[in-house]
């Protein structure tokens, strides 16, 4: 790898081309998080396979960053289905030769006031079991090279919970402990697993739940919007590329020292959890 990353607030990478000849998995990489991490990636040099259920979004993600002259790549898969999962994880091998780094951002959302329990074992089977079946299905071939970095996207309500969004911040807890202890797990090994904490982005998931608080609260979905930015420290929703920046920043071979870390991410200000 050469240089070190500079990534700018869109979450394209400056100074050369560190990651070239890494191999990279993006789950949920058809929009929103997903799509920015991948462009970060592959501008970093990067070799990427985008992957997500929605078929048509990460074909478009990819022939994107085709044209631009990346090597990246579409496969289907739904991280809730092991079978799937295991497909994805083939397929990503043959295309990229080795899968160095995974980034773990498939998820949906909910509350949990009134939630029926199937749907909140869906949930968690995507956004808590899915980043456990992807990592398990990718995790071994890291170990055996010796090196290997996994970032889970989290959430800020991951740490300390939320009204509304009961289930998802449930789901992200559990995401969060996995994390935590699978970084114990491969303390010495050359792979690394962390995860970003983001607050609000400025995604369609963010869309969608700002409606279900407004069905919720019987207030306008555009004051439910107004008032959460104003919570912000910026004033403002954190963009998809200040997330790709965050994940980038534990992807260098300086950085096996970044075991067990929560980046939490908001508009205006970055920290470490705990």
């Amino acid at each position: 790898m050469t240089g070190e990353p500079t990534v700018d607030g869109a979450g394209r990478t400056r100074g050369g081309d560190w990651l070239a000849g890494r191999g990279a998995v993006v789950t949920g990489g058809g929009r929103g998080i997903g799509s920015a991490v991948a462009h970060a990636l592959v501008g970093a040099g990067a070799k990427v396979v985008v992957a997500a259920r929605s078929t048509d979004e990460i074909e478009v993600v990819a022939e994107r960053l085709g044209a631009a002259g990346a090597r990246a790549h579409a496969v289907s898969c739904d991280v809730s289905d092991q079978e799937s999962v295991a497909k994805m994880a083939d397929r990503a091998r043959e295309l990229l030769g080795a899968v160095d780094i995974l980034v773990n951002n498939a998820g949906i959302s909910g509350s949990a006031l009134r939630v029926k329990v199937g749907d909140w074992e869906a949930m968690h089977r995507v956004n808590a079991t899915g980043p456990l079946l992807v990592t398990q299905a990718l995790l071994p071939a890291m170990l055996e090279r010796g090196w290997g970095r996994i970032v889970n996207v989290a959430s800020v309500v991951g740490l300390k919970g939320a009204r509304y969004i009961s289930s998802y911040a449930a789901s992200k807890h559990a995401l969060l402990g996995m994390t935590r202890c699978l970084a114990d797990e491969l303390a010495g090994t050359g792979v690394t697993v962390n995860s970003v904490c983001p607050g609000y982005v400025d995604t369609p998931m963010t869309t969608r739940n700002i409606g279900r608080i407004a069905e919720a609260t019987g207030r306008d979905a555009a004051a439910v919007r107004q008032g959460l930015e104003e919570m912000q420290p910026s004033g403002r929703f954190v963009s998809p590329g200040e997330v790709a920046h965050a994940v980038l920043s534990f992807l260098p071979e300086a950085a096996d020292s970044l075991q067990g870390s929560e980046l939490i991410v908001r508009s205006g200000s970055t920290g470490s959890g705990s």
